[in-house]
């Protein structure tokens, strides 16, 4: 633990997907403000790199392996990396000295965690998704304290660590520009938008469905489609009131403040993102054969608390998909009214004065 007198310090960690880094960037401003030095030990060159770079934060780089339930060859290798992070991950953690760490899941988390618990740093871990994942199962038995998004997840995990935070979420999404967007995407403002973001893994069904109810949605609504790498369809480039992007990075925020309605994916980040913008939103969970089925149960939380409808991946069709969004549209304020509602709104100041508190208890 860091002198009391010296600045406070944070390492984050977290990776394999984007969705186990974004959480960690939302919190950046906010640790700033409360004065911590912020450092992120990620695997050597994953997505987490990629997005941290951009930050100016140091970033210490470790072996990491997958933990897998099926045959694999690489389950004999594995084991090996992942003894090999664990070393490195605590050769860092001794270098910078911090007084916790916060740690947002995927495999790269696993070895720092328990790094840190050896040296008896804090940690405090954040499963985004209702049921623990592998990774958060092996760290939540050294975690001070486990943040979750879901209120059906309070009773998966030990009583005296469970924390409903909602995950946090970047406040720029929340500042976009409608008529910015408009006006990239070449729209008017009389007729109201659906905004399409599956994801660039497994939205094929997605894309494909909302192609072909196009000739429907477009007699009412105007379509923007952030379809995924590489799933540009070439055909419908000109097509009046439909727009594609592969990625969207910067202008996501207008996008989303031009947006109506949104058909997404159900992925923990993806929805809680939604949440906080209180978007009415047609879910469209990835399917157990393609997942481990935590989408579905995300979507089906959502549906539940009244944040959200939703068709199954296996049920989905252009004229269903084209039916449920008019339907949604129409009774969009229902969902406004809810989300509103919600006590997973404040996720960035619930879980800083967690991390706060934590540190606090540390230092006595």
């Amino acid at each position: 633990m860091s002198e009391s007198n010296t600045a406070k310090k944070i390492v984050l960690t977290g990776g394999g997907t984007a969705g186990h880094v974004t959480p960690n960037i939302a919190l950046l401003p906010r640790l700033k403000e409360l004065g911590y030095e912020i450092s992120y030990i990620g695997s050597y060159d994953g997505i987490e790199k990629k997005l941290i770079t951009d930050f100016n934060i140091p970033y210490y780089g470790i072996a990491t392996g997958k933990f897998r339930r099926y045959l694999d060859v690489k389950n004999l290798t594995d084991p090996f990396r992942v003894i090999k992070g664990f070393g490195e991950a605590r050769k860092y953690l001794k270098k910078i000295n911090p007084d916790i760490v916060f740690s947002k899941g995927g495999f790269v988390s696993v070895p720092v965690v328990r790094a840190a618990a050896s040296l008896r740093i804090p940690c405090i871990i954040h499963e985004s998704d209702m049921t623990p994942g592998l990774a958060n199962k092996m760290c939540i038995p050294v975690a001070k304290k486990v943040c979750c998004n879901f209120p059906e997840t309070v009773s998966m995990l030990p009583k005296d660590k469970a924390v409903l935070t909602g995950s946090p979420i970047r406040e720029e999404l929340a500042k976009g520009d409608k008529i910015a967007a408009l006006d990239m995407c070449g729209f008017t403002a009389n007729k109201p938008v659906i905004l399409v973001i599956g994801g660039s893994l497994g939205a094929a069904s997605v894309n494909k469905a909302v192609r072909e109810a196009l000739p429907t949605l477009l007699q009412d609504f105007q379509v923007v489609h952030i379809c995924g790498k590489d799933k540009i369809d070439n055909m419908l480039l000109h097509t009046e009131g439909y727009v594609q992007f592969e990625y969207v990075k910067s202008e996501l925020k207008d996008i989303f403040a031009m947006a109506d309605v949104v058909i997404s994916r159900a992925g923990a980040n993806s929805i809680c993102e939604l949440l906080a913008l209180k978007k009415p939103n047609l879910l469209v969970p990835l399917s157990a054969q393609s997942s481990r089925g935590d989408q579905i149960l995300n979507a089906k939380s959502f549906e539940a608390q009244g944040f959200s409808m939703v068709i199954d991946d296996d049920n989905l069709s252009p004229q269903l998909l084209a039916e449920k969004v008019t339907e949604l549209y129409f009774t969009r304020q229902t969902f406004i009214d809810a989300m509103g509602k919600s006590n997973l709104l404040g996720s960035i100041t619930t879980i800083t004065n967690l991390i706060e508190e934590t540190v606090n208890n540390n230092q006595k």
